[in-house]
């Protein structure tokens, strides 16, 4: 039977080139997003900054909860369920300042060195700012800390009062040297340190990931603001149990854990990309999988003939299935061989475009993975064969007889399965779309999600649907709507991919753009009362805002404060971005778009969307964690709307800087009145003051929809393909059937017509699906984004995919059948 299936494909190598096509790209986007997202989820610090100890005592890095549920089952007995979630701080928490004695008196320990971790903005004398590699962030320590890796000086000596010490890679990129003045701000404040020293761990001339700056140890606590060490680095060969009796509450970590224990900052953050690539495997799987079921339906669907003639001479319907189910496996395994090379460099092209789009560290590297490449090779072989089987199912029941008339049609039938199938998927589809706020940080994966499942539909009723459409597009085509209405069948297994290529892609393309425009209008809103924005190289610590607030002139001032607050419910910690706020003067500066109650500097506002999600009311009072862990109760005073691009949380500002690590303002907006702002430029020369009508709108947001055009791009390209593909495959089929029409008299440029004609028709019976599908799922989302139905949220986008589908459609219908006509090719095979 294998050499029967092997001997098929090689005499049938035209035939077969389609599904071949189809399952190396599927299998080849399968193997990309694997490895992407295999990378991501096994991605490590790139060094270790405690090499040099043998344990390292941390403060809370993470906020864990348990839940804990009993069940009481019969004859008296219970069953008790715990379950812990987790959700990773932003910050760090600190230990208590004489932990580093305490564990130093263990036995066994032969020292212990307090870490003071915090991240600085710094700026050379002549204001450049002060970067590592990759554009890393700059963290300061306490000199006597520089041992844990350790650094060990170049040139120059340790740091004194008022004095620093960089690594030799930021001295270099900075072009600093021993003598040279730095800007260096906290939240603590700004101040000018001398650089006294250069250092430099062994081998290299600084970490990756992360630049270093050495303080004095006397200074630390009042550059920081820290009220203890963020970890203790221990030395020597003590019982770890002892070291954990010691530290009391605090994580003790060795071996590869001691890693953790390096403040989130300064590592590189793995959480979005997360997401970001489960969502391309979660396109590039759908889509493989749609197409290559498609592409192997229709390559059975055109052996109809072969199949018939092998039943007229004895095979069984069970012996025609495992032929072409062999013939599958076969295939799709030949088709793997090329397949995990290319899905290698797919995933790293991928990789370097969000790199550049920022929306991946610079540091991540996509890893090979044998395990990852044969599991996409399996899949592509498994969705290859159960296509081919359920394709068989019903073409293998063809009667003997029609291998003896020219045209094999395939029994009818599957109706009711076909129906059914479409039904629960638009059931899904419109449950998605009803029960979950599209308005919330997972709007556009349920647009997603709800585009597929409309697809499913698609495609299980796809030649009911496709006969419905035909009876009424095809009838202006004369000859070619007639062909299009009887042959149905073929006409869906074409459209479909036309479909899938116009409806994930807008729904993307519109939704994306649909979310930038409203969070850009949204802060434009925000910073309406505002005169002007003001902002600081790295960002403002609240005394310099203070300052500013006072210049004569001013009359309102409201700064705000990037941060990431965690908040539970039912067990499950969350976290949420969110904004310290700092408000003065008499004139609003800031129109967050109040709902309910007011804004007071000693509770806290939250959005409508996180509101309704966690059924809050104002004046109650809820539970938040902060960066570096610390648990504060808040009474909620305040609801509003405009939260795009800002955050679903607000917070006193002090608060958020006596807890966030960094603790900077990233913007403050002023209202003054008019020469106000020259005095501003005289007493603060370092400040950039943009009009509020010229800002510029969120960078996040930009960075958002970047990666959703790198999405559509990725789905574009592969859709394409599929299309092309199958349009070919369907032309190839004909051949035979174009070969009898010339030679009962048709002329080629009547042939070409009526191929031309048959395209249109096709190409108008999936924009008119795809539509479909778009308006459906665009239209829930807007309503949910701000109650406003709109299907064509960009004509322009809407038109020129609209006008790219049917231009691929109309070239990839006719041009196989015109290569096809040429007369030598079709004697060939009369």
């Amino acid at each position: 039977m294998i050499r029967l299936a092997i001997a098929t494909l090689r005499r049938h190598r035209g035939a077969y080139a389609g599904t071949f096509v189809a399952a190396l790209l599927a299998v080849a986007l399968l193997a990309g997003g694997g490895l992407l997202l295999f990378s991501v989820l096994t991605a490590k610090p790139p060094a270790d900054r405690f090499a040099a100890t043998s344990a390292v005592v941390a403060g809370e890095r993470e906020i864990s909860l348990e839940t804990v549920t009993t069940k009481h089952k019969k004859e008296g007995k219970t069953k008790v369920k715990r379950k812990v979630k987790t959700e990773r701080l932003t910050g760090a928490g600190t230990l208590p300042v004489d932990l580093a004695g305490r564990i130093g008196a263990v036995p066994g320990v032969t020292g212990s060195v307090a870490d003071y971790a915090f991240p600085v903005q710094a700026t050379t004398g002549d204001g450049r700012p002060l970067r590592g590699a990759d554009d890393a962030p700059v963290i300061g320590h306490g000199w006597a800390s520089a041992v844990l890796t350790p650094y060990t000086m170049k040139n120059g000596n340790k740091p004194g009062a008022g004095e620093a010490v960089i690594d030799a890679d930021l001295a270099a990129r900075g072009h600093v040297a021993v003598g040279d003045e730095l800007r260096v701000t906290t939240r603590t404040g700004a101040r000018t340190v001398r650089v006294s020293g250069v250092a430099a761990p062994a081998g290299r001339d600084g970490l990756p990931a992360q630049g270093a700056l050495f303080l004095a140890d006397a200074d630390v606590a009042a550059v920081s603001g820290l009220p203890g060490p963020t970890a203790v680095g221990i030395f020597g060969t003590a019982d770890p149990a002892r070291i954990r009796a010691a530290a009391g509450a605090a994580d003790v970590l060795t071996g590869a854990d001691r890693v953790r224990a390096d403040l989130p900052g300064a590592l590189p953050d793995y959480i979005g990309p997360i997401s970001i690539f489960g969502f391309v495997i979660g396109i590039t799987a759908f889509a493989a999988v749609f197409v290559l079921t498609g592409t192997v339906t229709l390559s059975v669907r055109q052996r109809l003939r072969e199949l018939a003639l092998l039943r007229a001479i004895g095979a069984t319907p069970k012996q025609l299935r495992r032929i072409l189910g062999l013939e599958s496996v076969v295939l799709a395994a030949v088709a793997a061989l090329p397949a995990a090379p290319l899905g290698a460099l797919f995933a790293e092209v991928v990789a370097a475009r969000f790199q550049t789009l920022g929306a991946v560290p610079a540091q991540f590297e996509v890893r090979a993975n044998v395990p990852v490449l044969l599991l996409a090779a399996a899949a592509g072989v498994l969705v290859t064969f159960v296509a081919a089987r359920i394709a068989g199912r019903r073409a293998v029941r063809i009667a003997p007889t029609q291998a003896l008339v020219e045209t094999a049609t395939a029994p009818t039938g599957g109706l009711v399965v076909r129906v059914l199938a479409a039904l629960v998927a638009t059931a899904g589809a419109v449950a998605v779309l009803t029960f979950v706020p599209l308005d919330g940080p997972f709007g556009m994966g349920m647009s997603f999600i709800s585009s597929a499942l409309l697809l499913c539909a698609v495609a299980a009723a796809g030649p009911l649907l496709v006969r419905a459409l035909t009876a009424v597009v095809a009838r202006p085509f004369g000859l070619a709507g007639l062909v299009a209405r009887a042959e149905y069948r073929r006409v869906s297994a074409v459209a479909v991919p036309l479909v899938l290529m116009f409806a994930i892609n807008t729904v993307m393309l519109l939704n994306g753009a649909l979310s930038s425009r409203l969070a850009g209008q949204e802060q434009a809103a925000r910073q309406a009362p505002a005169t002007a924005q003001v902002a600081g190289a790295g960002g403002l610590p609240l005394d310099a805002v203070r300052r500013l607030a006072a210049v004569p002139g001013v009359t309102g001032a409201a700064a705000q404060l990037p941060t990431r607050v965690i908040v539970a419910q039912g067990g499950k910690p969350e976290d949420y971005p969110a904004q310290g706020l700092l408000v003065t003067g008499t004139d609003a500066a800031l129109d967050l778009g109040v709902v309910a109650g007011a804004y007071t500097a000693d509770g806290f506002a939250a959005s409508e969307a996180l509101v309704r999600q966690y059924n809050w009311k104002v004046g109650d009072l809820v539970p938040l964690w902060l960066p570096d862990g610390q648990q504060q109760q808040l009474r909620l005073s305040m609801v509003y709307g405009r939260s795009r691009g800002f955050g679903d949380l607000v917070l006193p500002a002090d608060l958020v800087a006596a807890h966030d690590p960094r603790g900077l303002v990233r913007t403050a907006g002023l209202r003054y009145t008019p020469g106000t702002d020259e005095r501003i430029r005289a007493e603060f020369p370092g400040l950039r003051i943009t009009p509020t009508l010229d800002a510029a709108p969120p960078g996040d947001a930009s960075n958002q929809q970047g990666a959703w055009e790198l999405m559509v791009v990725i789905s574009l390209g592969f859709t394409a393909i599929a299309v092309v593909n199958t349009f070919a495959i369907a032309a190839t089929a004909r051949r035979r059937e174009y070969a009898d029409l010339r030679l009962i008299g048709a002329t080629t440029p009547q042939l070409h017509r009526l191929a031309g004609a048959e395209a249109v028709v096709t190409v108008l019976v999936g924009l008119l699906l795809g539509a479909a599908v778009t308006g459906i799922v665009v239209g829930a989302f807007s309503v949910a984004q701000d109650g406003i139905f709109r299907v064509f949220v960009e004509p322009l986008t809407y038109a020129a995919m609209a006008g790219g589908v049917a231009a691929l459609g109309l070239i990839a219908g006719f041009l196989p059948t015109r290569l096809m006509l040429r007369r030598r090719a079709l004697a060939s095979r009369v």
